[in-house]
């Protein structure tokens, strides 16, 4: 396995700007209540809050594994951090298991209403697209939840606790109350400016106090309503789906402005999926992820496979050579993956084309270190018929996590609702997605030709998501890491994954390198880039916006060769790595 030797994470945390966070490695606190002689729990979890990543810990403590403690997390992430995901969202979750080696992934992706069309964002007064926010705060843009089925599935193969047991920790927190941490007060701020607070109803009055103020750092807020949906989905993961709750889901997404299409058997009819886990190879790794309609196992693989034919060691994050070949790899990835990714129960997506080896490398022959690609387009991968221009406008949103368990199984689960607060309509204490504007807003192309990623009923928008596990050259866990970010997310998964397989940094200085993504013919670099290195690759050609707020939310396991698991928590979020 990799030795961490180039970046210490102060000097990581320099270029970023940052203060750095201690690194947690597999040595749990004492615990003076526990006998003398008793041995420590083996396992990690990594989340954006330390609430939800207690709760984790405490299903592991339980006798719990990875997808129970999987379960804990979502639900007191959706109390606590409801402006990134929630059980009104959905989710991909790739899982390890330990003794087989298996890697698989869940999809618990929104479904399209079947009573949506290819139109659902076209303003019918005028036959032009709504603008995006009309579309996004509005009925229109949610799709049937796909989180709490695809939860059920997982730990219907893989639990060790009963269902019920794993929504007492946020049942408990959603009664007593949590404080408000940083990062949702600031975005509840931030949001008022989208908030009619007499529009808004529920969610107005939760996030907000008495004059339109968002609820300060360490306000105690309780949500009681979202305690009593938790108690009835305990009893029965169909109480999501069917009877009371169900019909208050679809009663709200109904209701005006722009009331939406989704019913009562749309929920009904929703199903999960288990597919098996998309890898490719690097460097002797398997790099696992969630195949379409996620894009992020298909982009990210990419973006390593051309970077594969080039010595990155060699390049290392000081440098503009390293940055540039992450750069143009990437742009050559978002380029083949905006025109060709979908759903592939609707649309031909050649993803064995798109990861093959001899494509990639040709790929890669278009990169010189020394100037710019003027202008990117997509290839023709083998196996690919030819596809209209996509037209979808991507959004950040999200939040991953990471758990690894005492039998050293591994979930890495990325789940959202979509833009802040999703639709920003609340039933039942909890926010519905948007995730439906995660599909372009114009189906065809000039020539007519339905897009890949347009509108259907029943069809899975595209994602970003890129929930990734690493097994090493004998199959084995080494690594697993994820983040949030919109389309950012592709960018954000490659650069944590060179940065610990190439450039020899722990997980904390991966996850701590400045943000570089570039998606087009522009490159978005994070502030506290280092000046010098930007000059330089302005010098090469590439047109950069600098001081960009890159937002990731990266969360890493790294198990090294004595069985020591060193977790990260990315400074820009509330999160942290913590052991039983």
């Amino acid at each position: 396995m990799t030795r961490f030797t180039l970046l210490t994470a102060a000097s990581a945390f320099a270029l970023v700007g940052c203060n750095a966070p201690s690194e947690t490695e597999a040595t749990p606190a004492p615990d003076t209540d526990a006998p003398a002689a008793a041995t420590p729990i083996a396992g990690m979890v990594a989340a954006a809050n330390p609430d939800a990543v207690e709760a984790g810990l405490a299903a592991l403590r339980a006798g719990g594994d990875a997808v129970d403690a999987a379960i804990a997390v979502q639900t007191v992430l959706s109390l606590v951090e409801p402006q990134s995901s929630g059980i009104g969202g959905g989710a991909f979750m790739v899982h390890y298991e330990a003794d087989t080696g298996e890697v698989s992934v869940y999809n618990g992706r929104e479904r399209a209403p079947m009573s949506a069309d290819e139109d659902l964002f076209i303003n019918p007064e005028t036959g032009a697209p709504y603008p995006y926010v009309q579309a996004w705060r509005s009925g229109l843009s949610t799709g049937a939840p796909g989180a709490i089925a695809m939860l059920h599935m997982a730990h219907a193969e893989h639990g060790a606790l009963e269902w019920s047991e794993n929504f007492n920790f946020a049942i408990d927190l959603a009664d007593t109350g949590f404080e408000v941490a940083p990062r949702l007060s600031n975005i509840s701020q931030r949001m008022a400016g989208f908030t009619d607070m007499e529009e808004s109803g529920a969610a107005a009055r939760y996030l907000f106090d008495e004059n339109g103020e968002a609820w300060p750092v360490g306000h105690v807020l309780t949500n009681p309503d979202y305690a009593d949906s938790l108690r009835l989905i305990a009893q029965d993961w169909r109480n999501f789906y069917e009877g009371d709750l169900a019909e208050a889901i679809v009663a709200t997404v109904n209701e005006a402005p722009r009331p939406g299409y989704l019913t009562v058997e749309d929920l009904a009819n929703y199903e999960p999926e288990k597919v098996s886990a998309l890898c490719s190879p690097y460097r002797g790794y398997q790099i696992c992820s969630a195949p379409p309609p996620a894009s992020g196992g298909v982009a990210v693989g990419a973006i390593l496979g051309m970077l594969e034919t080039f010595d990155m060691s060699a390049h290392g994050p000081e440098t503009a050579d390293g940055w540039t070949l992450f750069i143009e790899a990437s742009r050559l990835a978002y380029a083949d993956r905006d025109h060709y990714v979908g759903d592939t129960a609707f649309v031909d997506v050649p993803v064995e084309g798109l990861l093959d080896r001899d494509y990639l490398a040709a790929r890669a022959g278009l990169i010189d270190p020394a100037q710019a690609i003027p202008a990117v387009t997509h290839g023709t991968p083998p196996g690919a018929d030819e596809q209209p221009e996509d037209a979808t406008d991507d959004r950040p949103g999200t939040s991953h996590f990471v758990i690894m368990d005492a039998d050293g199984d591994v979930v890495s689960m990325t789940t959202t609702v979509e833009s802040p607060f999703g639709s920003g309509r609340m039933v039942g204490g909890f926010f519905l997605n948007n995730q439906l504007t995660d599909f372009s807003f114009i189906a065809r192309d000039e020539e007519g030709r339905l897009l890949p990623n347009a509108v259907q009923p029943g069809k899975r928008p595209r994602s970003s998501m890129s929930p990734t596990i690493v097994l090493d050259s004998d199959g084995a866990f080494e690594l697993a890491t994820g983040s949030p970010g919109g389309n950012s997310i592709i960018a954000y998964t490659a650069k944590s994954l060179v940065g610990m397989l190439d450039w020899g940094l722990s997980p904390i200085e991966a996850a701590s390198l400045p943000n570089v993504v570039a998606r087009g013919d522009t490159v978005n670099i994070e502030e506290g880039f280092d000046e010098a290195l930007m000059a330089e690759l302005r010098d090469r050609g590439f047109t950069i916006q600098g001081g960009r707020g890159e937002n990731s939310g990266i969360h890493i396991i790294r198990e090294l060769e004595d069985g020591t698991l060193i977790g990260a928590a990315d400074p820009r979020r509330d999160g942290i790595a913590a052991q039983p």
